[in-house]
């Protein structure tokens, strides 16, 4: 079959848009692994690990005052893991944790992306405090091989409040109550 000129346009452009539809979900898996990770850490060796998630010279950064001092940067992609899982199970500093995205917006250019998302943080620590943390992450990917993985990540802070993990006693006893 000979394809005409327009034929041949309309094929690279439907490729082009494939592609890109494509690369969008890849991008947002990895983003999703690396909060899966992040809440409950899985050494399954079937799904990607931290480490695969990170291009080798990726930069993690905390942004803003208290990001700033609290994460500073963490330069390369062993650091960057080595520093993560001072966090992560099997270490004691969250009990539980859950992480929440919203509000993203992904441009997606051949082999670079970058996305900003509105992330939600509920954490119960070991000492039995409990927290809600608003923070916006602004991320760079980098396709390698045909992998996306994350280039340089940021966080900062946008807002944190007491959260009582249990609410369901709370409301158990207001209506006892009445």
């Amino acid at each position: 079959m000979i394809l005409t000129e327009q034929e041949k346009n309309t094929l690279a452009t439907l490729s082009a848009r494939i592609d890109a539809l494509e690369a969008d979900r890849e991008i947002r898996n990895v983003l999703s692994r690396y909060m899966t990770l992040c809440d409950q850490p899985c050494h399954d060796k079937n799904f990607p690990q931290l480490d695969d998630l990170f291009t080798f010279d990726a930069l993690w950064e905390g942004v803003g005052e208290l990001y700033t001092k609290t994460f500073g940067q963490q330069v390369g992609r062993e650091n960057i893991v080595t520093f993560l899982n001072t966090y992560l199970a099997p270490n004691p500093h969250f009990k539980k944790n859950v992480h929440y995205l919203t509000s993203d917006h992904l441009v997606v250019h051949a082999n670079s992306a970058h996305g900003q998302w509105i992330m939600l943080q509920i954490s119960t620590y070991e000492n039995n405090t409990s927290e809600a943390i608003g923070a916006r992450l602004n991320i760079d990917f980098t396709r390698n091989e045909k992998v996306w993985q994350m280039s340089h990540f940021r966080t900062q802070r946008l807002f944190s409040a007491p959260w009582n993990p249990d609410i369901d006693s709370m409301i158990k006893q207001a209506g006892a109550a009445q």
